[in-house]
Parts: structure tokens; sequence; C-alpha cells
């Protein structure tokens, strides 16, 4: 064996022995690692690194791989988070909630706190026809409210996914806007309008 051939050697197995201890120190407690690489800045704080229960369990999950049990368990706990407009009125202006879909800011160290959050909607989603540039990650919603009406139950639906859309699909990468209070009610109900008024541009 050459002597770069043992140099090699060496450092590999200098280095699985590295990952080893890291993984091992890391193991009980999944957030270790996260506490040493982040530090308080602003209003983004290291208490976003604690997890609830929902978002401990997906994260030890993969969606393919979270067993029935635990994919009932999630949705249970987030369907019971869910709650209704105070007023039991559904829907708002859907010009706001145009503005809520477009905006991207909000709880970023570098944001300002005072200003309301956006829904940055049009990262995942497409929603109205005029616009050009809009993620994939989630399905189109172009005409929602169209193709749905504006039933007692598909005013409900759109609104749990909204508030928590885990209380209908477990570990759903779409933000828990209600629930983590992300969005307050009225910005909530001004996006079911830009879901569901005929004259909103997600239904022409």
């Amino acid at each position: 064996m050459t002597v770069s051939s043992v140099g090699v050697l060496l450092a590999a197995t200098l280095l699985a022995a590295s990952l080893q201890t890291v993984a091992e120190e890391d193991a009980p407690y999944p957030a270790a690692a996260m506490q040493r690489s982040f530090e308080a800045k602003k209003q983004a704080g290291m208490d976003r690194l604690t997890q609830d229960e929902v978002q401990a369990l997906c994260t030890r999950y993969t969606t393919a791989t979270l067993p029935p049990a635990e994919a009932e368990r999630v949705q249970k706990q987030s369907l019971s988070s869910v709650k209704p407009p105070a007023d039991g009125q559904y829907l708002g202006d859907f010009k706001r909630g145009e503005k809520i879909a477009q905006t991207g800011t909000g709880l970023q160290s570098s944001d300002d706190p005072t200003k309301p959050n956006g829904g940055n909607c049009y990262a995942c989603h497409q929603l109205a026809a005029s616009e050009l540039a809009y993620g994939t990650l989630g399905p189109s919603l172009q005409h929602y409210g169209k193709l749905r009406g504006q039933t007692p139950a598909a005013l409900e639906a759109a609104w749990r996914k909204l508030y928590n859309s885990q209380a209908d699909v477990p570990c759903s990468n779409m933000p828990r806007f209600g629930h983590q209070k992300i969005l307050d009610e009225q910005q909530l109900k001004d996006l079911m309008a830009l879901l569901f008024d005929p004259n909103s541009p997600v239904n022409q």
C-alpha cells in the first residue's frame, strides 16, 4: 500500500468516526445541530426551533412512510386546531386577498414586524391566468370557486386547508396559516374571497 493510499484511508476513517460522533451526539436531540447553527436575530427567535407534536412526527417520517395510525393522529390533532370565522362569514375582499397572495414578506428577521404578513401563495400555486410566474409545489387553483360553488361544504373545506392543511393532508408542505397565526382571521377571509368570488381573477 502506498503512502498516498494510506493517507486516503486514514482520512476516510477519521471522517467516518467524526460523522458517527456527531450522529450519536445529535440522535436523542434532533434540534441540537440546528441550535448550534442559528442564533436569534430580531423577530426570528430560537423558539422557532422548538417543534410541536405534529411537526416532530412529520420530521420523523416522510409522507410516504408515515404510519396510518400516526397519520390519523396528525389529522385529528390538526382538525381540533381549526377555528371557523367568529362571525360565521367566510368571505372578505378578493382585492385584498390578491395582495396577500402576492406578498412574500413576513416573519423573517429582515422584515418589518409592524407590517402584516403575506401569504406568498404564488410561490406554490397558480391562481390567476394573468400571472406569468408561479410555483408548482401545490396544485393550480385556477377557477377554484367557479368549479366548486359557494356551498357550505366547499367553504368549510377551503377554510380548513388555509387554517391548517394538515387536517386534510398529514404532513402537508403548506404553511399552517391560521394555526400558527401567520395570517389573521380577516386575511384568511380575504384569501377565501380570492378563491371563491366570481369577480376574482382566480375565477375569470
